[in-house]
């Protein structure tokens, strides 16, 4: 059974720890605001000379979500974002710069391929292999469109930029990249993942050779899952993206049906 630190705060456990992956969207912010309460535990762990990375599965630069974090009011930390955007322009440049793509994704992603936007093609049919940041903006949630749209190109490789199946926009709920990544695998297409939980991304963000880790998030198939993955220990924020599974069940039933174990759980992150 996990332990809740509802009531001792994360304080009560950072001197086991030297590292903390902590995630963006469902801890630091919903999409609209960002939580003032996780604001003072990054500050807390600054203060305690903790090693922190905010880890997130967005499919744009770090420099674009930096800025995105600005317009929600953060002033600080800026050095300690990495995105799976990141990590995932990185293997482009190196084994995919001069082939040509087709892009699976609303416009406000493009800064991700700036570097190589000649390579763009807007016909699918050429294209040697598929970037998928997220939804096109006028199918946004119906999934059968892409399970048509990509059924006869399966021999070509889709990288997902983002392996998120859902997120939580304020109150609103919306499909990511990982949904669309899923149907490719359904329908036989080979996926290259970028983020939470496979590994490239925690050793791209950050030293983690003989250092005890703890992963922070609120989704089991990314956050926790990673950690698992890594043999890190995990807070799981109950508040986020499975608060309605955890109404109608426990938390040892949601850890059977994803497959993860889980350490830590507190319903908001605090110090």
């Amino acid at each position: 059974m996990p332990q809740n630190l509802d009531k001792d705060g994360l304080r009560s456990k950072i001197n086991n720890y030297d590292l903390f992956f902590i995630d963006i969207w469902g801890v630091v912010h919903n999409g609209l605001q960002i939580y003032q309460d996780s604001i003072e535990v990054l500050e807390n762990l600054k203060i305690n000379n903790k090693e922190f990375v905010l880890l997130t599965n967005a499919p744009r630069p770090n420099a674009t979500v930096i800025e995105f974090l600005k317009k929600l009011g953060l002033n600080k930390f800026y050095e300690n974002v990495y995105t799976s955007g990141e990590a995932s322009l990185k293997f482009l440049i190196e084994k995919f710069h001069n082939l040509k793509f087709y892009h699976i994704g609303p416009p406000r992603d493009f800064d991700l391929f700036k570097e190589f936007e000649k390579n763009k093609v807007l016909n699918i049919k050429k294209a040697d292999y598929f970037i998928c940041t997220g939804l096109f903006e006028d199918h946004e949630t119906k999934l059968d469109y892409y399970r048509d749209l990509l059924l006869k190109f399966v021999n070509k490789k889709l990288i997902c930029t983002n392996p998120d199946l859902i997120v939580d926009r304020g109150d609103k709920r919306e499909f990511c990249a990982g949904s669309i990544a899923k149907i490719f695998e359904e329908i036989g297409g080979e996926v290259i993942y970028f983020g939470k939980p496979y590994s490239p991304v925690y050793n791209l963000s950050a030293k983690i050779s003989n250092k005890k880790v703890l992963c922070i998030g609120d989704n089991m198939n990314t956050d926790i899952k990673g950690a698992n993955n890594q043999k890190f220990d995990n807070l799981l924020i109950t508040s986020g993206i499975h608060k309605n599974e955890l109404n109608i069940g426990s938390i040892d039933k949601l850890e059977e049906k994803y497959g993860v174990k889980v350490n830590y759980i507190q319903t908001k992150l605090k110090w």
